[in-house]
């Protein structure tokens, strides 16, 4: 389980992100398209266009670390789209990728492995 350190934030960018993109191209994306310091500390969670997959961007002591699940079933909840960018707290991050879409309540479908 992922555990954000206290007095860091989350950030969800709700703009459809390139998933090509690895540590220089999402904090680019951090400086340039959020307005954000990438070497903060915060975290910065980015999903695709088909909202299958998303990465989480962070810089830890010493260096980046990146976070990355792709759905097998199902979508992500990218939120409300007139906006570039969404504070999360640690419970809406960890609801996001468990399929809990925060803005309309709801569980979103996911993969469940027929036995």
């Amino acid at each position: 389980m992922l555990s954000v350190a206290p007095g860091r934030r989350i950030w969800l960018c709700t703009q459809p992100t390139d998933m090509r993109c690895s540590f220089d191209g999402l904090s680019t994306r951090v400086k340039h398209h959020l307005g954000e310091d990438p070497l903060s500390g915060h975290w910065f969670a980015f999903i695709n266009r088909r909202q299958t997959q998303i990465k989480v961007l962070a810089f830890e002591d010493g260096g980046y670390c990146l976070w990355s699940k792709r759905l097998e079933e199902g979508q992500f909840a990218r939120g409300p789209a007139g906006v570039v960018k969404r504070a999360l707290c640690h419970t809406e991050f960890l609801a996001l990728l468990d399929g809990v879409d925060i803005v309309i309540k709801r569980q979103r479908k996911r993969y469940k492995k027929v036995a």
